[in-house]
């Protein structure tokens, strides 16, 4: 086959997350089975128009908010290219519209829906009302006027539940868990000794930094034998600000900031850490969670879309109301009850196990052949 993806972030690219490894790792399984696979996607500083990243032939244009998006309309309507089987419109947001001017098969690959996100975006006051606005209000329809006949790939029973709120025939979506890379390059090594919470992720106000500050705030009201570790990137003037806050709040003695870290820090990190902290706002799944869970380390998270398909309440992790009290009520029970722990660490492990790239990306490939016609 031939498999065209549009997608607005690609290998590389600097705010690239755990929704682009997925695409990536996903297209990987796909050439490794025998298939040409294009990446459309967006352009940043330094990085090459077009190159081959692990067999997948990647494209660059545009940037990666609305430019893209242009760029991949009149590549596809304007260039020359191969004559596609399946065209894959990643949604982050903002979908390609791939149902006005694409003929081949389509394909709907979302990690989740935006919702209450658009209004939690960065933008200057009061410039920030226009998303939260305009996106609020056009997302559901866009869904419901243009992608209802389109089959969807999403990773979660979350957003496969917003999807059918949104009027998508539950027969169209298919669920394919998130792989991992199952193999931690560290071992599982002893705790720290001071207790020990990470949060992983982008500094992002909707991946709940800001909420992770807040509690560690309260946490730290409660005794002094705690360390927070922020591990991830932000842009430097969030950064300035978070840390304004760390000092604001009188916690920067036991706080952290780790910045970018490598795959073998990352894994060292979660390993020596107890608890992996996750008051994000929305997820499509939360592959940190898998990560941490790898190394023993449960996740203790906002119960909200995603992190309560990620995490075992009760068995892996614990989820908490989406409120700061309450998640420094649910690592405070978690830390004074060391035989929960030990039952939820040896469950995580169990539970990590579970998931492999290899796994997902041969669902995937099963999925797309019977789209196609091509599956034996």
């Amino acid at each position: 086959m031939n498999i065209l993806i549009f997608s607005w972030r690609g290998p590389g690219h600097p705010h690239s997350g755990g929704a682009e490894q997925s695409s990536h790792e996903h297209a990987v399984g796909w050439y490794k089975a025998g298939h040409k696979v294009t990446l459309f996607t967006s352009f940043f500083k330094g990085a090459k128009k077009e190159e081959y990243v692990n067999g997948i032939r990647v494209i660059r244009r545009g940037g990666q908010v609305f430019q893209v998006h242009l760029h991949a309309i009149f590549w596809y309507l304007f260039f020359p290219h191969p004559k596609y089987d399946i065209v894959v419109d990643e949604v982050h947001g903002i979908p390609f519209f791939t149902p006005f001017f694409v003929r081949a098969k389509k394909l709907v690959f979302i990690h989740e829906v935006a919702k209450e996100v658009w209004k939690l975006n960065p933008w200057p006051r009061p410039f920030n009302l226009i998303p939260a606005l305009i996106g609020t209000l056009l997302e559901p329809l866009i869904f419901k006027l243009i992608y209802l006949k389109i089959p969807f790939m999403t990773v979660s029973r979350s957003t496969k539940k917003d999807l059918i709120g949104w009027d998508i025939p539950e027969e169209n979506i298919v669920v394919i868990h998130n792989g991992f890379s199952n193999k931690p390059p560290v071992r599982q090594v002893k705790k720290e000794d001071k207790k020990t919470i990470i949060y992983l992720g982008a500094l992002s106000k909707d991946k709940g930094i800001e909420e992770a500050l807040k509690i560690f705030k309260l946490l730290f009201k409660t005794g002094k034998n705690w360390q927070f570790w922020v591990a991830g990137k932000g842009e430097p003037h969030y950064l300035k600000y978070l840390k304004r806050q760390v000092k604001e709040f009188g916690i920067e003695q036991a706080i952290k900031f780790f910045g970018f870290v490598s795959e073998r820090e990352k894994y060292d990190l979660l390993s020596r850490a107890h608890i992996l902290m996750n008051p994000s706002f929305r997820e499509g799944w939360g592959l940190v969670v898998i990560e941490a869970a790898s190394v023993g380390t449960p996740t203790i998270a906002y119960d909200v879309a995603g992190l309560r398909d990620s995490v075992q309440d009760g068995k892996t992790g614990l989820l908490s109301l989406p409120d700061p009290q309450n998640c420094v009520e649910k690592i405070r029970y978690l830390f004074q009850n060391e035989k929960l722990y030990c039952l939820l660490q040896k469950n995580c492990i169990k539970w990590s196990k579970k998931f492999s790239w290899e796994k997902s990306s041969r669902q995937s490939l099963n999925l797309v052949e019977k789209l196609t016609g091509k599956k034996d």
